[in-house]
């Protein structure tokens, strides 16, 4: 079944930023996407569970992953504070993908 085209996108976005810790919301900014959710959705649905027939059977083989990470983040005020995030990362499957196949 071929990938969806928003799937390919955020796959391709991942990628190219791989050595970079980015989160759902940088790659929906990045995008154009509107809701991050819709973001950590696809990661979740064509990424994270992504299923392929290894030996005639359907296994799971999660091209991404989230790791746990932190972000300090300044405030209106000034001050510093530490907001834990997931940020995405490929699987080494992950880096043998081609979206575009079949």
């Amino acid at each position: 079944m071929a990938m969806k085209e928003t799937s390919v996108k955020i796959f391709e976005y991942v990628k190219a930023h791989e050595d970079e810790n980015i989160t759902a919301k940088d790659i929906a900014n990045a995008l154009g996407i509107e809701d991050a959710r819709s973001v950590n959705g696809s990661i979740t649905a064509a990424f994270c569970r992504h299923r392929e027939e290894i030996d005639g059977e359907k296994v799971t083989v999660p091209l991404m992953e989230r790791v746990e990470g932190e972000l300090e983040i300044e405030t209106e005020s000034g001050k510093v504070k530490h907001e834990s995030v997931k940020f995405i990362k490929l699987t080494e499957a992950g880096r043998n993908f081609d979206p575009t196949a079949e």
